[in-house]
């Protein structure tokens, strides 16, 4: 049971974090996007989650937990049953001989907290916890799912397996197996035929995970019902096949799917996507943007017209950079139109365009009808040929403001492959502002950090001593380097990471970088000019990152391999 609007009002406005003209304008979002009040005022407002969670705690007089960092035992976890901590938003997350500590969405309803300590005879002490940390710890139960599976999973007779697999809901088994990738945090669902048995795995923070491996006989239903939701032919088996389809979670949020269907060997291979219906409420500075790189951001926003490209391999958060800097200067008083394939977050007050080949709605043509819309900014979901690219530089050059994404490796090489999608070297000088290079490295889990010292033999020839010691001063002193690593529990399925988080390097582009690029310099050429100017690389980003305790050497190293 989550606190009421009513309730909400007295709390924000009553206390000054909104006015009451904001509060009423937020009601009428959360009603358009069928998202959460607490949700929709984060979006709206920027103020931080557990920043609310601190104003409503006070409110009510009680302590804030962050649930997040806490490993729940499941015997505590099941003292309150699943379905009465689902309906009441309510978790157990500490008990000892004479109290239980209960964290609450609504602190308003103890009736339940009165009813434990009834039961319990023991002293029940209230705590408010956000929706995002509920939501986390009450994916926790899911034991209809676990009992489901595991009856398929350990039948060995075939007569009970064909009754099985006749008499299950498949419906409510895919549900079910996307609801649980949603609360896992996954980004993609895998179902993988192989021989007389088919797996499914999660990818979580960009690293696939075995998850479950079913029998054989339920594969094929699943896959009609996959197909049936999706709109794709059911008869067709020989031929990959591509769709979308939505899972309501409630009336409040739902979940959009891209679908991947091929013939592999054994069988078809399905690939789900995991879309959010919202665009991503994370700050630049949440992404890991540095205080100088918000600096360069901010200049290159401050222009009238121009470009501003992300750069990166597939799956690198280059959509996701851009999003949060379209909703860093999104506002009533311009206009953001964006031609994407596919439109993956919905932005408020955005004009989003689907890229659809079968009407010949391509990015070129989409941007040239965009071009006619009267935009202040424009998103160009990526720049994948000549004339794309023609079109956004030009556009870039007579009064919009431009962002898109480029697959380089590099920020420095987006400018020769700007070129050789023929864009005349004094056009990119003059329109590209600022080129964004990033990569994505696992967050280590803020649960079971623990700190350790990695000796310099396991570095140095990876790194050079000099790039080490600007941040690791005491490198030399202690032949190692003080960082910080997960050991691994519940929270991070004892991964020892949780989340991911960016690395980047900002090439402005000034007068000296300008020189080079009329000059039709090579990559490495603008590279090094621009270390020069200032400009640091994706592994001395990930360097700071790692002296902060947010990630680990390995996986900054795999992640900027060569990038010295």
């Amino acid at each position: 049971m989550h606190l009421s609007q009513d309730q909400l009002q007295e709390i924000f406005v009553g206390g000054g974090v909104v006015s009451e003209k904001d509060f009423n304008e937020i009601v009428a979002q959360s009603k358009i996007k069928e998202i959460s009040l607490l949700t929709t005022i984060t979006k709206i407002k920027g103020i931080d989650e557990k920043q609310l969670g601190q104003v409503i705690a006070n409110h009510f007089n009680i302590p804030l937990v962050d649930l997040a960092t806490i490993n729940i035992p499941d015997d505590i976890l099941n003292i309150i049953p699943e379905t009465i901590a689902k309906r009441q938003q309510a978790v157990i997350f500490e008990e000892s001989d004479t109290d239980i500590k209960i964290a609450l969405g609504n602190p308003s309803d103890t009736l339940l907290a009165e009813f434990i300590a009834l039961k319990t005879k023991k002293n029940v002490q209230m705590f408010y916890a956000v929706e995002s940390d509920l939501e986390h710890v009450l994916s926790y139960y899911n034991t209809d799912f676990q009992k489901l599976f595991e009856k398929l999973v350990h039948a060995d007779d075939t007569s009970v397996l064909g009754k099985i697999s006749r008499d299950v809901p498949v419906k409510k088994m895919v549900d079910m197996l996307i609801k649980v990738a949603h609360q896992e945090k996954s980004s993609d669902i895998h179902i993988e035929p192989h021989g007389d048995k088919f797996i499914v795995r999660f990818r979580i923070d960009g690293i696939l995970h075995d998850i479950f491996t079913l029998p054989r006989q339920l594969h094929d239903r699943i896959v009609s019902r996959i197909k049936v939701v999706a709109e794709l032919r059911t008869d067709e088996h020989l031929s990959a096949q591509d769709g979308k389809m939505r899972l309501i979670l409630d009336r409040n949020s739902h979940i959009d799917l891209r679908v991947s269907i091929l013939p592999i060997i054994d069988g078809e291979k399905i690939v789900m996507r995991l879309l959010s219906s919202e665009a991503r409420g994370s700050s630049l500075k949440d992404l890991g943007f540095s205080e100088e790189d918000l600096a360069k951001i901010e200049r290159a926003l401050s222009k009238s017209y121009g470009m501003i490209t992300c750069t990166g391999p597939t799956g690198s958060g280059k959509t996701t950079s851009i999003y949060s800097v379209l909703q860093k200067i999104n506002s009533r008083e311009i206009n953001i139109s964006s031609i994407e394939d596919p439109v993956e977050y919905r932005l408020p007050d955005a004009n989003q365009v689907q890229v659809n080949n079968k009407t010949n709605l391509t990015f070129a043509n989409g941007l040239r009808s965009l071009l006619r819309q009267d935009p202040d900014y424009i998103f160009v979901g990526e720049i994948r040929d000549s004339e794309t690219a023609s079109i956004a530089i030009n556009a870039a050059l007579t009064g919009h403001m431009v962002l898109s994404t480029l697959h380089t490796n590099t920020a420095a090489a987006a400018l020769p492959r700007l070129f050789d999608m023929k864009v005349e070297p004094f056009l990119a000088a003059t329109t590209v502002n600022l080129i964004i290079g990033q990569r994505l490295v696992r967050r280590i889990c803020d649960n079971c950090r623990v700190a350790y010292t990695l000796p310099l033999d396991q570095i140095k020839e990876s790194i050079s001593r000099e790039v080490l010691k600007k941040y690791f001063p005491d490198v030399e002193l202690i032949q190692g380097v003080q960082c910080y690593k997960g050991e691994g529990c519940r929270i991070c399925h004892h991964t020892g990471y949780a989340g991911r988080i960016g690395v980047y390097e900002l090439l402005e582009v000034t007068r000296d970088i300008r020189e080079l690029i009329y000059k039709k310099a090579s990559a490495q050429d603008i590279e090094d000019r621009a270390k020069e100017l200032g400009m640091k690389k994706m592994l001395e980003d990930g360097l700071r990152k790692i002296s902060m305790g947010l990630t680990t050497f390995e996986e900054v190293l795999a992640a900027t391999k060569g990038d010295e």
